[in-house]
């Protein structure tokens, strides 16, 4: 397939239908990173085996969590910048790719009673799973026209979700078949985080293939580039109110939605009763409604525009911590799962195409760094939040989820404030 013209309307000139896919198959290959180790199997295993059910079990998965998008609020932006000076994005895509696949494989040696271990893995393999998130995410200006942004982030991240499903059916038969294999569910645990950095890191190749790093390097090379143009979007911050207004806006929706992929099985287990099987299974259909959602919404967003599309998915998330709330049997709850999945694959998709949309081509890395800050600081927020409530009310997981869904209804007000053409035409004028 030449390269000379885009293979499709949605597509940048010299981009192929090929280059798309590799750059989607890595939504896919580190889905199973988040959906395995950080919502349905590690965390919940974390809590009751390796910290054995403490009464601050909760809180210390949390901090760890809480600790490693500190590193990432702290390193995103200047690598970001560093990378749109350099035009490395996929060279460091490629270092924090193999960080995190170690990472993981560490974690199966994580048993009962070796916290600071699995805390320090957790960490390693989170921020560089984070890293490699906000760097593919740079690719998207690059790959798409801006009036198809909505719909191509939408093929990335329903892509990606079958990836999570992928890696939870493979797990599940492997938990499911420990007792012929003479083992427990708990001693089974240990072997998914190999089954899942085997599929990242095979998964992960033909993005390393096919996908193409367009950006160049800068034509003078400047010591201190990266701070240099990080100190340049700071001076020029009120050109791009709106997109400053969005990051605001994600670090509030997005605390909400990083506590249900952090706690989600945690709260299946706790409150719901809800066996390590039934958990995946959960998660699993979840995954699909997830891939739904953002293929669904992907269209959308380009129809009705990506800011009314992110706003009805906010609404329907506040709906889902009230059905969540109020759920007192298994059904209600499932109910409340799969509505969580249709939100968050739109949400997610619609957050990445409205921050591409605003954000200037040539310094995208830069700016996903900056919106790394924003969700890794929600992703600080919200888990603690929740694990701070549990902890003071002896264990309220209900009222904590109650609390996740006031910050879904603040990210609303202020996205009443984005006027996502007003911020196109002030990027497009810079």
């Amino acid at each position: 397939m030449s390269r000379a013209r885009a293979a499709s309307p949605s597509l940048n000139p010299g981009v192929s239908r090929l280059e798309v896919f590799a750059w989607a198959m890595y939504d896919f290959a580190n889905s199973g990173y988040t959906t395995v180790v950080l919502t349905a199997v590690f965390n919940a295993y974390f809590v009751s085996v390796v910290a054995d059910n403490a009464p601050w079990a909760t809180f210390a998965w949390t901090a760890a969590l809480s600790l490693s998008y500190l590193v990432v609020m702290v390193i995103g932006p200047p690598l970001g910048a560093w990378a749109d000076a350099r035009g490395a994005k996929k060279r460091l895509l490629a270092i924090s790719t193999a960080v995190c696949i170690a990472g993981t494989v560490a974690l199966a040696w994580s048993g009962p009673g070796a916290v600071a271990f699995a805390i320090a893995f957790i960490v390693v393999s989170n921020v560089a799973y984070s890293m490699g998130e906000n760097l593919c995410a740079a690719f998207l200006p690059e790959l798409s026209r801006p009036e198809a942004l909505g719909r191509v982030s939408g093929w990335g991240w329903s892509l990606g979700y079958f990836g999570g499903i992928l890696a939870l059916a493979i797990s599940l038969a492997w938990v499911m078949g420990a007792g012929a294999r003479g083992s427990t569910t708990s001693q089974a645990v240990p072997g998914t985080m190999i089954i899942t950095a085997a599929i990242y890191g095979l998964a992960a190749l033909p993005t390393f293939l096919w996908l193409h790093e367009r950006a160049r390097p800068d034509a003078v090379a400047r010591p201190h580039a990266a701070m240099a143009r990080l100190l340049e979007t700071a001076r020029d911050a009120r050109r791009y109110r709106d997109l400053l207004l969005v990051f605001a806006c994600g670090v509030c929706y997005q605390a909400g939605v990083a506590t249900v992929i952090a706690l989600a099985a945690i709260y299946a287990e706790q409150v719901m009763g809800f066996r390590t099987q039934d958990t995946i299974m959960l998660v699993i259909v979840v995954n699909v409604t997830a891939a739904i959602g953002a293929f669904g919404f992907g269209y959308a967003q380009d129809r009705i525009g990506k800011t009314s599309a992110l706003r009805w998915t906010i609404v329907g998330w506040i709906g889902m911590t009230l059905v969540a709330y109020f759920s007192r049997d298994t059904v209600t709850f499932w109910i409340a799962a799969n509505l969580a999945g249709l939100c968050m694959g739109s949400s997610q998709s619609a957050g990445r195409a409205l921050v591409a949309y605003l954000s200037p081509a040539a310094r995208s890395a830069e700016f996903f760094g900056l919106w790394g800050v924003a969700i890794r600081l929600a992703a600080i927020l919200g888990p603690l939040s929740y694990g701070a409530v549990t902890w003071i009310t002896a264990g309220n997981h209900r009222l904590a989820i109650l609390v996740t869904g006031v910050f879904f209804a603040v990210s609303l007000v202020i996205l009443a404030g984005v006027d996502e053409r007003r911020g196109r035409r002030q990027v497009e004028g810079g």
